[in-house]
């Protein structure tokens, strides 16, 4: 385990965490790309939304793998070799749209680029959560509340001067993008580490030892966890809270530019891409604003109780959503949508180390992450084969309810779950 011999200042470690994640959320603006690499390859939905899904499947699989060994590597060797991976797969999708390459760009973007992403997320939060026992889902709110934001630096900033400045060719756009990453993520992962042992807060003992106060699983193993019914339980809400919201974000410029069009078939392409990515763009800040926002709050009412506002008020935007199929209503709804999305990441690394304890929320944040591979498959290729299969006019609507319906089995869920700590005895800790 990696420590420090000296006292670092833990706003720092934060910091890093968060620019870090930061770089890696502009993976929630690929809808931005989706129509000009359609266009310029011929790739249909079900094809392009595939490298998105890839990349959203390595990113929970390789958090899981990467919390299960992050006490033994360290947080900086593994922020690492995140970051180089994250960079390299920008690089290898970039050969692989020079070559007309589909299959490369699976295994460019979405496998290596996804793996890197996996291991960099993963390593801010568990670290952040260890130098913030006080402040846990304020900061690990925070950090991930960079994720947000990552498609709003995208879209809004990247990609829209990068593709001016290259004449919309992609290739040179994606070099400089993998370039720029690698450089940054890096640079973020020589920062990161763990706690020295004497640390201490002000006015508060050393922050191992609260710690180790808050850690009621001292005397848990891994499979007790895992097997346990509450981390199924657990998972089966993660998934249903993050299925419904990536499906949204995987098609959202799509999505927005056809309900423009249907209202106004006066709008330029230009209009509407700008309009696109302006909803990209604003819906990330929900997004990041929702996981610092809904972590803080979960501070306050509880992690479970949080997480079944999320779910239950979702269900009545869904529906409102498959119903009023109106541009004016789309976006802001949207809006709260992907506020709740990112509040479920927000919530999620406390309510961990609620119930599992310290020592073992690497491991289990990790595990659970899972849910975030499963889901990043089974949102977006729903979407697409609807979309592919009865149109974007039709499949919304579908798609929607889809969501609706997951959303209210993930409030189901969240009704049989309490903030107790495993292995309590029932009703001694609510």
């Amino acid at each position: 385990m990696q420590h420090t011999n000296h006292n670092i200042n833990r706003w720092w470690i934060a910091a890093a965490g968060t620019l870090l994640q930061l770089c890696l959320g502009t993976v929630y603006a690929w809808s931005y790309l989706k129509n000009p690499l359609m266009q310029t390859y011929g790739w249909n939905n079900t094809q392009v939304t595939w490298v998105f899904s890839l990349a959203i499947c390595c990113l929970g699989l390789s958090a899981a793998w990467g919390g299960m060994n992050l006490g033994k590597i360290g947080p900086r060797r593994l922020a690492l070799a995140g970051g180089v991976l994250f960079g390299s797969g920008y690089l290898l999708a970039a050969l692989a749209l020079h070559l007309k390459s589909l299959p490369l760009l699976y295994i460019g973007y979405g496998l290596c680029g996804g793996v890197g992403l996996g291991l960099g997320y993963v390593t801010p939060v568990a670290t952040a959560a260890k130098w913030f026992p006080d402040k846990k889902g304020l900061v690990t709110g925070m950090v991930i509340m960079g994720f947000g934001f990552g498609a709003l630096l995208m879209s809004k900033v990247l990609l829209p001067q990068l593709m001016a400045a290259s004449g919309g060719n992609l290739v040179t756009t994606f070099i400089w993008l993998g370039t720029g990453f690698g450089v940054i993520t890096v640079a973020c992962g020589l920062v990161l580490r763990y706690p020295p042992e004497d640390l201490k807060l002000p006015g508060k003992p050393g922050i191992c030892a609260v710690t180790q106060a808050q850690d009621a699983g001292a005397d848990l193993t891994t499979s007790n966890c895992l097997l346990s019914p509450r981390f199924f339980v657990i998972w089966g809400v993660f998934f249903c809270n993050i299925t419904a919201g990536i499906a949204i974000i995987g098609f959202l410029s799509p999505m927005m530019q056809d309900l423009l069009k249907r209202s106004d078939t006066h709008l330029t392409k230009e209009h509407l891409d700008a309009a696109g990515a302006t909803l990209i763009a604003v819906g990330s800040l929900f997004n990041g604003i929702g996981r610092f926002f809904w972590g803080g709050i979960s501070d306050r009412i509880g992690r479970v109780f949080t997480f079944r506002i999320l779910l239950a008020t979702q269900v009545l935007a869904f529906l409102v959503l498959a119903k009023v199929p109106l541009p004016w209503v789309f976006a802001p709804v949207v809006c709260y949508v992907l506020l709740c999305y990112g509040g479920g990441f927000g919530t999620m690394p406390s309510l961990v180390l609620d119930v599992f304890g310290a020592r073992m929320m690497p491991v289990i944040y990790g595990t659970v992450l899972t849910a975030w591979s499963a889901g990043g498959i089974v949102g977006p290729q729903i979407v697409a084969w609807l979309t592919d299969h009865y149109g974007a006019q039709r499949a919304a609507p579908l798609a929607f309810m889809v969501g609706a319906g997951l959303l209210g089995v993930g409030f189901v869920l969240a009704l049989l779950l309490s903030n107790r700590a495993f292995g309590e005895p029932s009703g001694t800790r609510k």
